[in-house]
């Protein structure tokens, strides 16, 4: 497929769904630059693009802190000539309630998961008014909407990833750049891992726990990363041309359902 033809992505996250979402686009045809902080899984996001001849660079970037994802989106321009499109997937996942949750941990969460889509859209938006406009999708979670006990900093970053995404696409409709946001559900991830782990402990057997995430699901099961890329792919293209402003749920309905029975 050539849909991302003669566009350049930012993708932040190169684990989980950022990758996905990356080799999703640059499979299209999008020229993609990922921005992430483990070594490991750059070496593999690189390594795959290598293997199947995809225009996508993995780089180290800490979207938390403002020069490097300056720096960051500077490279991709000098390399491609502008941004079309960016994808705010890069998250941390602290778990604990108010009292357990010391203030740092509350601010770095609120930096990675929320602070990036600010940096991004400060520095690459100017970039995507000279091309003509542009697409900004922002991760978020049905946990911005609805919660489990002891996750305070995460869905308070999660509830403010839809507000963000609402100002964003308020304040850049004059420069038809539209931004978006996608709330997956139970994602089989590395957060999901962390999850599994921190409810069951560090010897959980995963697809045993998965299975039990998954049947408080509707459909039954957790979802996989590249159902989300979907997603992401077709709210980033034309064919979403009149989108904006708006959240996208992909949970398998589980904030569908009534607890009470």
């Amino acid at each position: 497929m050539s849909e991302f033809r003669d566009r350049v992505a930012i993708v932040t996250g190169t684990t989980g769904i950022g990758a996905s979402c990356a080799l999703r686009l640059a499979r299209d045809g999008a020229a993609v630059a990922c921005f992430g902080i483990d070594a490991d899984s750059i070496s593999a996001l690189n390594a795959t693009a290598k293997a199947d001849s995809l225009d996508l660079a993995a780089m180290q970037v800490d979207v938390s802190v403002p020069e490097e994802v300056a720096a960051g989106v500077a490279a991709v321009v000098e390399a491609h000539g502008g941004v079309d499109i960016v994808v705010n997937a890069a998250a941390i996942h602290p778990y604990g309630d108010a009292i357990s949750t010391d203030f740092d941990t509350f601010t770095k969460c609120m930096q990675v998961n929320v602070g990036s889509i600010l940096l991004t859209a400060k520095h690459a938006v100017p970039h995507m008014r000279r091309r003509g406009g542009g697409v900004i999708v922002n991760l978020a979670s049905v946990q911005g909407q609805a919660c489990q006990e002891g996750v305070t900093a995460y869905v308070a970053s999660k509830g403010a990833i839809h507000a963000i995404t609402r100002a964003l696409a308020l304040d850049f409709a004059g420069d038809q750049i539209r931004v978006v946001s996608v709330s997956p559900g139970s994602i089989r991830t590395p957060i999901l891992e962390l999850a599994a782990r921190s409810f069951d402990g560090e010897d959980a057997e995963l697809e045993a726990v998965f299975e039990r995430f998954g049947a408080a699901h509707p459909l039954g099961r957790i979802g996989e990363p590249e159902e989300v890329a979907d997603l992401v792919a077709f709210l980033a293209s034309d064919r979403a041309r009149f989108i904006s402003g708006s959240d996208h749920r992909i949970d398998g309905a589980l904030a569908a359902r009534i607890g009470v029975r």
